[in-house]
């Protein structure tokens, strides 16, 4: 069975040949207390076996769902923040062709995103189209009441049900939240929405194995069969029970934080194909929020090659020396394009003809390696044999997995986020929110 692979050959000169088999009594340590939940934030180790309990009831009702509103929507908008839509919008934009949006004749609605910025020059703009849609939404909140989606949602669904009528509305609006309680519980128990259940031990970084990604992956036409699939099989190659030195996600934790305790402070996720570039999204949420507390933690950054390396290579290349990268590496394309011959070769490029473009590409990576490499800069490779559903999924639960560890070496909870909660606090009471008059005073003051 294929696997992502992952190569840290590249390390050498930059941690300690004997580092890695010497940090394996804290890798396996952190790994048992992921497993017997005795680490920080064990009620929210959902995600954890969560590939092996999705069936094919939930499946099926997944997929029914999603065809209802693909055959009465030609839009449909997700509306969720962090979590609740990056994963989606990770695996949707890695696996649509890119120029799928200028389609006349689809098969599939386009997905829109609403609630994942305040911006008001992009909710009115997200308006005016909608007015000459047909559109349905999917809502994910599991309070009801986070501020940006909660916004979104109140005026998109004024929109719709002055479009289409509060009845009709009702049956084009899935809501995902808290099995029992919460403002969209309330909500979607009186409108007669239809509804999916955020597990309460699952976070929303973590939850795009559930209907939160599963849903409007589904409606945007791709196999979640497959992706499950996938985050099922590496679930058993990186469980428990398999040695230290063949686990690839505990093998990732280990060196990212040998790296770290080194003195490399940042991670630039790097890549050589556009259509992961919210993966990359996604990966410095799942990274940035569990890891970046009391003062520590990697800093996640991302880059998309070649593009980035005609703004960033330059600094990448003989910048500060903070930094190390993990290359996410496709090994074959899912298309051919050949380069021709040009009898005039003014631009000098003959010599690449036919050749693949996905081949020049591949010696760019493999350069740029080598290039950062030999300017100080340590690099670990994650491979995927193709880009797909199957190989997406796997990527999310490895990714996933080794959070957890490596968060537990770090000596923080990898599942809680309160420093969230400042600018929250700031914005009620710069708005002016009821229970916050001496918080609105103090910062008043302060302005």
């Amino acid at each position: 069975m294929n696997s992502i692979k992952l190569n840290l050959g590249a390390l050498a000169g930059f941690v300690d040949g004997n580092a890695l088999l010497n940090y394996k009594e804290d890798v396996v340590r952190c790994q048992k207390m992921l497993h017997d939940g005795s680490g920080k934030g064990s009620d929210f180790l959902g995600w954890l076996n969560l590939p092996n309990e999705i069936n094919e009831a939930q499946l099926s009702d997944l997929e029914a769902t999603a065809a209802k509103l693909k055959a009465i929507c030609e839009v449909v908008v997700v509306v969720g923040i962090g979590g609740s839509y990056l994963g989606t919008k990770a695996v949707c934009e890695a696996l649509a062709n890119s120029f799928d949006w200028l389609q006349t004749e689809r098969k599939n609605p386009v997905l829109l995103y609403a609630g994942q910025n305040i911006g008001e020059d992009y909710t009115a703009e997200l308006v005016e189209l909608l007015k000459t849609k047909s559109f349905g939404i999917v809502v994910i909140s599991k309070s009801g009441t986070t501020t940006e989606p909660a916004l979104a949602f109140r005026i998109l669904k004024e929109l719709l049900e002055s479009k289409v009528g509060k009845a009709a509305a009702s049956e084009r609006i899935v809501a995902i939240t808290d099995e029992k309680r919460g403002a969209l519980r309330t909500l979607a128990t009186q409108e007669g929405y239809k509804t999916f259940v955020i597990p309460d031990n699952v976070g929303g970084r973590f939850s795009v194995l559930t209907p939160v990604g599963l849903l409007p992956i589904a409606v945007a036409g791709f196999d979640i069969r497959a992706l499950v699939k996938g985050a099922v099989d590496m679930l058993q190659f990186v469980s428990e029970d398999v040695p230290y030195e063949q686990n690839i996600a505990a093998q990732y934790a280990a060196a990212r934080n040998l790296l770290y305790q080194g003195g490399k402070k940042i991670e630039i996720l790097l890549n050589y194909n556009p259509k992961l570039h919210y993966v990359s999204e996604w990966w410095k949420q799942l990274y940035g929020e569990s890891e970046g507390k009391d003062n520590l933690g990697i800093f996640p950054a991302s880059v998309d090659n070649t593009s980035d390396l005609h703004s960033m290579g330059q600094w990448i290349q003989e910048g500060e020396r903070t930094i190390f990268e993990t290359v996410i590496s496709i090994t074959e394309a899912n298309a051919t394009v050949v380069v021709p011959v040009d009898a005039e070769n003014l631009d000098g490029l003959n010599f690449l003809a036919g050749k693949r473009v996905g081949e020049v590409n591949k010696k760019a990576e493999q350069g740029t390696r080598l290039a950062h490499i030999d300017g100080g800069v340590p690099n670990i490779a994650i491979e995927l044999p193709k880009l797909n559903e199957y190989y997406l999924g796997q990527l999310i639960y490895f990714f996933e997995k080794a959070c957890g560890i490596s968060g537990y070496l770090l000596g923080v909870n990898p599942f809680d986020q309160p420093g969230v909660e400042a600018y929250k606090k700031n914005m009620f009471a710069l708005l002016e929110k009821p229970g916050f008059e001496a918080e609105t005073a103090a910062l008043k003051a302060r302005l």
